[in-house]
């Protein structure tokens, strides 16, 4: 089998650090980026260390020459792309849309907007160049409704579902597929630091019909899946992975 070459941004931890492993395991090469040096040196030493070849980029995806320099980077690391895992985002604080600034709006959206239109813009030029390639962008069950108290995060993966199915027409005759993993509430550092703990993420598991929050490696499998021949006919799609929570 020819080597399977995986970006995943935004992977220094929780559901990228799971999709990077994850990926790893199955002897894919994995390039992980993010802002970190230091974890994310550690994290490619990991990764080599379960038989793949992976590597760190530095990237903040806000910045398009950081992402440029990711996508162009593995490619000459690697003489091609395979997959892209669009992973990095950033949940802001809680707050009512009447206590936000252009300064908190400018957190969550160049992150998860801005970050991700330079992604797929670079992404999706060098899978067109070799005609094949897919895609799976981060998105929430917040993509498809709203939430008390998280206006900008809730905007923002408005967005990310927006980009998905726009970018999965543009190439769907390309070779290439963009689809979305849109988990409910998983257990990460991320989701504990917005919440603000374990009181309130009771509160968000009594709306999950599982009765829990997720685990990182259930989104990974998703993800992985999606990337894969056996996902070959499905684009453009936002897939739910959310215990039910979307049922309701």
């Amino acid at each position: 089998m020819s080597e399977y070459v995986v970006v995943v941004t935004g992977a220094l931890a929780g559901i990228g650090r799971a999709t990077a492993t994850a990926f790893a395991r199955d002897g894919a090469s994995v390039v992980v980026s993010g802002r970190r040096d230091e974890e994310g040196e550690a994290l490619a030493a990991e990764l080599q260390g379960l038989g793949g070849r992976a590597e760190y980029i530095r990237a903040d995806v806000s910045i398009e020459d950081d992402v440029r320099s990711l996508v162009y980077g593995t490619v000459k690391i690697f003489g091609k792309l395979d997959a892209a895992v669009n992973n990095a985002g950033y949940t802001g604080s809680a707050g009512l849309l009447t206590t936000q600034t252009g300064e908190t709006y400018d957190t969550v959206f160049n992150t998860n907007v801005r970050g991700l239109l330079f992604c797929l813009k670079h992404e999706l030029r060098v899978m067109i160049d070799q005609g094949h390639g897919s895609i799976v962008n981060l998105s929430s069950t917040f993509g498809e409704r709203g939430s008390r108290g998280a206006g900008l995060y809730v905007a923002s993966k408005h967005a990310v579902n927006g980009f998905t199915r726009s970018a999965a027409l543009e190439v769907a005759t390309e070779g290439i597929r963009v689809n979305a993993v849109a988990p409910g509430p998983v257990a990460t550092g991320g989701l504990d630091n917005f919440t603000g703990g374990e009181q309130a993420n009771r509160a968000l598991v009594a709306g999950v019909p599982m009765g829990r929050l997720g685990h990182v490696d259930e989104i990974a499998d998703v993800v992985k899946f999606l990337t894969s021949e056996q996902a070959r006919f499905i684009t453009g799609q936002i897939v739910g992975v959310n215990g039910g929570k979307t049922a309701l």
